[in-house]
C-alpha cells in the first residue's frame, strides 16, 4: 500500500509525470484491447491483407491522436506557439522541445500495439500467408478443387474443414510466424538502440546551459498555466460569492431587526471580507474582468519579478522624546 502511495505521488509530483502516467496507461490499454480483441482473419485472398494492414495500421493512429489530445504539453505549446507576442518574446526552442515531448508521449501507445501485433504473429500469418511458397512444405490439400491461392489464404483459419488434421497449415503458419516475430524484434531492438546513442550522442551536439534554460521555460509555462487557471477558478469562487450575496441582501426587506454584533464575529466577518477582497484583486464588474482575460492573452506580463521584490513596505522605529531610536524592524 505504501508504495502505491509512492507511486501515485510521483504521477502528482508534476504534469510531465501525469502525462508519463497517462501514455504509460494508454499503452497497458493497448495491449488490454488487443487481448480482447476476436481477430477473425476473412480468408479470402482478395481480403486478407487489407484486414491485417487495417488492424496494424488503424488502432495505432487512434492510439496516437488519444495520446496527443491527453497530453498537457500540447496545450501549452499550442498556447505559446499562438499567442500574440505582447510583453513577452518568444523561445521557439521551448515550443520544439514541447512538441518533441509530446511526441514522444504519443508515439508509446501506438508502438506497444505494432510491436505486440508482430509478437504474436495472427496479423502477419493473415496478411502474408498467400506470399508463402507451398512448394516448401509438404501435405499441400490438393483434392478440394481450390487453386494454390485460395488454399494459402486459408491457412489463418485452422477452423476450414480442408486443414483439419492437416500437418501443413501448422508448419506454414510457424513459418510466418517467426518471421513476424524476428521483424518485431529487430524493430524493438532498433528502437532500444536509437534511444541509447541518441542519450549518449546528444551531450555533445547539445548545449547543456541551453538544454536546461529551455527545460526550465518548458516547466515554467506549464506552472503558471496552471496557475492562472487556479487563481482564476479562486477569483469565480469569490466573485459568484459576492454577486449571490449581493442578490439577496438586495431581496431584504426594509423593515429589518438589527442588533448589536459581538465583538468576536465582527472581526471574523472583516477578516473574512478582507481576504475575500485581496483574492478579487480589486476586479468586481464583469467589465473589468473581460479587460483583464483579454490583457492576459493578448499581452502577458514580462518574467520580471524585481518590482514585487522591491515592493515597499511599512517599517516601525520607536523613538523616545529626544528622537533618539529604541527600536527599529528596519
Amino acid at each position: 500500500m505504501d508504495r502505491l502511495k509512492l507511486v501515485l505521488q510521483y504521477f502528482q509530483s508534476n504534469s510531465e509525470s501525469i502525462s508519463n502516467g497517462i501514455c504509460i496507461i494508454l499503452a497497458l490499454v493497448s495491449v488490454k484491447v488487443y487481448t480482447s480483441f476476436d481477430f477473425n482473419c476473412p480468408c479470402l485472398p482478395q481480403y486478407n491483407k487489407l484486414y491485417s494492414l487495417g488492424v496494424m495500421i488503424v488502432p495505432p493512429i487512434i492510439l496516437f491522436f488519444l495520446g496527443v489530445l491527453v497530453n498537457r504539453h500540447t496545450g501549452v505549446m499550442i498556447e505559446e506557439r499562438m499567442r500574440p507576442i505582447g510583453n513577452r518574446s518568444k523561445n521557439p526552442a521551448v515550443v520544439k522541445y514541447l512538441f518533441s515531448a509530446m511526441i514522444q508521449r504519443a508515439l508509446l501507445a501506438p508502438m506497444v500495439w505494432i510491436l505486440v501485433t508482430l509478437l504474436d504473429g495472427k496479423i502477419f500469418i493473415c496478411a502474408f500467408s498467400v506470399s508463402v511458397d507451398p512448394a516448401l512444405f509438404s501435405g499441400l490439400p490438393n483434392n478440394t478443387g481450390l487453386d494454390v491461392i485460395k488454399i494459402m489464404a486459408k491457412v489463418p483459419c485452422k477452423e476450414d474443414s480442408i486443414f483439419r488434421n492437416s500437418s501443413f497449415r501448422k508448419a506454414v503458419s510457424r513459418y510466418v510466424r517467426c518471421y513476424s516475430q524476428a521483424v518485431g524484434w529487430s524493430i524493438l531492438l532498433f528502437l532500444i538502440v536509437l534511444v541509447a546513442m541518441g542519450r549518449l550522442i546528444k551531450p555533445y551536439f547539445d548545449d547543456h546551459a541551453t538544454s536546461l534554460q529551455t527545460r526550465y521555460w518548458s516547466n515554467y509555462l506549464d506552472v503558471e498555466q496552471k496557475l492562472f487557471e487556479e487563481t482564476c477558478v479562486l477569483h469565480a469562487r469569490d466573485f459568484a460569492r459576492k454577486c449571490v450575496v449581493q442578490f439577496f441582501e438586495d431581496m431584504r426587506e426594509d423593515a429589518v431587526l438589527r442588533l448589536p454584533q459581538p465583538l468576536f464575529l465582527r472581526n471574523s466577518r472583516e477578516e473574512w471580507e478582507d481576504k475575500e477582497e485581496e483574492r478579487l484583486h480589486g476586479v468586481s464588474k464583469q467589465e473589468q474582468v473581460d479587460q483583464l482575460l483579454n490583457k492576459w492573452y493578448h499581452s502577458k506580463p514580462e518574467l520580471d519579478v524585481t518590482r514585487m521584490a522591491h515592493r515597499p513596505r511599512t517599517c516601525v522605529t520607536w523613538e523616545d522624546r529626544e528622537g533618539r531610536t529604541l527600536y527599529s524592524d528596519v
